[in-house]
């Protein structure tokens, strides 16, 4: 008798210990991480897990029509902290109005001085904005250091800003080599004014051609940027002046050792740039 209630206790004990298990499983799968319907969900064909990643890098995958909205959903590239490192746009690239697989692909660029761990999160766009609704992918990866770095350069744009309303400026990535100066590499790249494709998008600038940086300091968290006189020349009316003034300032400002920006002309601060 005794031995048949230790057999049943111990098959009790099995039993309950196998429900456990199964149980914590089933909650693990359901995580952000490890979720099977988000496996099922999104397939990143490049890159691999783990993979050593540079700026610029292009991803290619395939989702599920539900994953999109718009024949879009976003992605974020997190550091191993959990910070955000840059963020895209993945684009469908056939009929997003199914539930079969649909290819996509997407563009990541940042800067990065040194290799990490780091985490690529493919989200599902989620316009509701309903937790039931939402969903992600994550795919470890390896942020490696890149040759090249991306500046923005900033120029009026006729198409998101119709009403020219003179200061208003829009960004545009450049990506350059990696250099220890990079504040006047970014105005460099502004003074070769908007490429064939950025007009066709709209962009343009005020900047005269040719014009020359003389010198460039930063301290104190101020810009001081000294240019030759091609800057002003011929250059008339209020519109326009403040359009040059907000192109340099806000492409400086793009660096966070910038608070404020002051323009100089042949190291002449004042009547310069005169409507």
């Amino acid at each position: 008798m005794k031995k048949t209630i230790i057999i049943i206790t111990v098959v009790v004990v099995l039993i309950a210990a196998g429900a456990f298990v199964l149980i914590k499983g089933q909650e693990n799968s359901g995580g952000q991480n490890t979720d099977n319907t988000d496996n099922r969900n999104v397939v990143v064909i490049y890159p691999t897990e783990n993979q050593v990643i540079s700026s610029p890098f292009s991803i290619e995958g395939k989702a599920r029509g539900t994953w999109f909205f718009e024949a879009s959903f976003p992605i974020r590239l997190l550091d191993k902290d959990g910070n955000l490192i840059a963020t895209a746009i993945a684009q469908a690239q056939s009929d997003w109005m199914t539930e079969d697989f649909v290819p996509f692909k997407a563009k990541l660029s940042w800067n990065s001085l040194t290799q990490m761990s780091g985490t690529l999160v493919f989200e599902k766009d989620n316009p509701s904005g309903l937790l039931e609704n939402a969903g992600e992918f994550r795919l470890p990866v390896i942020i490696g250091v890149s040759d090249n770095i991306i500046v923005k350069a900033y120029f009026n744009n006729s198409n998101l800003d119709p009403e020219a309303s003179c200061d208003k400026v829009f960004p545009v990535e450049r990506e350059i080599p990696k250099t220890q100066a990079v504040a006047r590499a970014a105005i460099e790249e502004l003074l070769k004014g908007p490429t064939d494709e950025e007009k066709s998008q709209g962009f343009f600038t005020s900047i005269n051609p040719g014009v020359e940086i003389q010198s460039l300091t930063i301290e104190n968290g101020a810009a001081k940027i000294d240019f030759d006189e091609q800057l002003e020349f011929q250059v008339g009316g209020s519109c326009r002046v403040a359009a040059i003034r907000a192109e340099i300032t806000r492409t400086l400002e793009q660096f966070p050792t910038v608070k404020s920006v002051i323009i100089s002309i042949n190291n002449r601060t004042e009547d310069i740039l005169q409507p």
